[in-house]
């Protein structure tokens, strides 16, 4: 299940993760965040066990957003080990982002 963060939460469940951490940067009025947001719950399936998918709304954490540099939504930060290891912006295919998201972790 795609994990909602906040303030609250994001040091916890992303910074000291042993596990890498994908975080969805997106919004409610996001049309592209919208059309997404199935894709990224289907890849959480597959990639069960190897990395956490998780989701926090720009709007309501814009610190942690403003923390990141989160110029355009939806973004895609993948955290490894506390740290931002790879960064992919916009909708993107299911195909394509799975790609993206297996070769990044075969360099982490």
């Amino acid at each position: 299940m795609v994990q909602e963060l906040n303030s609250n939460n994001f040091q916890s469940n992303v910074l000291e993760s042993k596990t890498p951490v994908i975080v969805d940067f997106w919004a409610a009025w996001c049309g592209p965040c919208k059309l997404l947001s199935p894709i990224f719950e289907e890849l959480e399936k597959e990639f069960k066990g190897k990395l956490h998918f998780a989701k926090i709304n720009v709007d309501e954490n814009p610190a942690i957003a403003q923390s990141y540099d989160i110029m355009s939504i939806p973004c895609l930060v993948l955290f490894h080990k506390g740290k931002e290891a790879e960064r992919f912006v916009g909708l993107m295919q299911k195909a394509e982002l799975k790609k993206l998201i297996s070769d990044a972790l075969q360099r982490i």
